[in-house]
């Protein structure tokens, strides 16, 4: 059997994939030619990350088709329920980049408590010339022990984001549609463990409290975060979105900054990837990452090591 990773797979998956006697093809295709590279090949299963789109007309075209693997967690650029109708099996990997989207959250929250995302542009600009003044302007970052984190989406990732929160000593407000509690389970290098329990609260109350927040949720069809819900927060908040772009409305964000209601904002995600507003990539304001939530090796690896594993089960076995 055939797999095209057509935005490519982890070295372990490969193996394991090709150790179990699948074909592995990482040619990367253009878009507007996978439908005749599938069909020319006789493609069993696809594995694409965000980069890939394998909506309704794909699927039509390409009979061959058994599966389609999402080397992630969002499914918005899959055609899920015309696939499944159809008899593919879909499946994505919700767990294994969890961690890595969680640690990114803290890399912007700990960068922007302490302005390092300014700093690094003006140290080697003026840091020979004006010291005293950065250090001045510098000096008044924020500790985020004993701050209240919330966290809009309570999944797999939205809980990760709860165990760092709560090894740092910070308060977890957690909002969600589906879920009411959770176990949060910090495991240490020696063995031990600490559970917590955390109830979900309702969003507005989350908004009026928390002095940070984080989103976790899948597409929407309307915005999550929109000038009501900026109006509802407390003055000086800061925002960190690492889900999905389309969730929070960055004009109003840019506005809510500039009025002084948001104090700053972390952004993974944007709403016209890959070409994100001006206003945003200029905003000093804002720390910037281009969507590599999950990117970092171990990420992938356990990704490529999950997909392999539901593949084997679902198509070989």
């Amino acid at each position: 059997m055939k797999i095209l990773a057509n935005d490519g797979i982890s070295n372990g998956g490969k193996d394991l994939l090709e150790k179990a006697g699948f074909e592995i093809l990482t040619t990367k295709v253009a878009q507007n030619q996978l439908e005749n590279y599938i069909n020319e090949h006789n493609i069993d299963a696809i594995v694409v990350r965000s980069a890939t789109q394998v909506h309704q007309e794909l699927i039509e075209a390409c009979p061959s088709l058994k599966l389609i693997g999402r080397a992630g967690v969002g499914l918005d650029n899959i055609d899920v329920a015309f696939a499944e109708d159809n008899g593919l099996h879909v499946i994505n990997t919700p767990e294994a980049s969890s961690s890595a989207v969680a640690e990114l959250v803290f890399a912007h929250l700990f960068g922007l408590a302490r302005f390092l995302h300014v700093a690094n542009r003006e140290m080697p600009l003026e840091g020979d010339t004006h010291f005293k003044e950065l250090k001045k302007a510098f000096a008044n970052g924020t500790e985020l022990r004993d701050k209240t984190l919330g966290i809009i989406g309570f999944g797999k990732i939205g809980q990760e984001v709860a165990k760092i929160a709560l090894g740092i000593g910070m308060k977890v407000l957690a909002t969600d549609q589906l879920i009411e509690s959770a176990p949060i389970a910090l495991e240490f290098f020696n063995g031990q463990k600490i559970t917590f329990h955390i109830d979900t609260v309702e969003k507005d109350e989350l908004l009026k409290e928390a002095d940070f927040i984080s989103l976790h949720v899948p597409a929407q069809e309307e915005y999550l975060i929109a000038e009501e819900d900026f109006n509802k927060m407390k003055d000086g908040v800061g925002i960190i979105n690492t889900a999905r772009g389309g969730i929070l409305h960055e004009v109003d964000l840019v506005k809510a900054i500039a009025d002084g209601k948001v104090q700053f904002a972390g952004l993974d995600v944007f709403e016209t990837e890959p070409t994100p507003a001006v206003q945003l990539l200029m905003n000093p304001e804002i720390s910037l990452t281009p969507h590599i939530g999950a990117g970092t090796i171990e990420a992938q690896e356990r990704i490529g090591l999950e997909l392999a594993n539901q593949i084997i089960a679902l198509l070989k076995n």
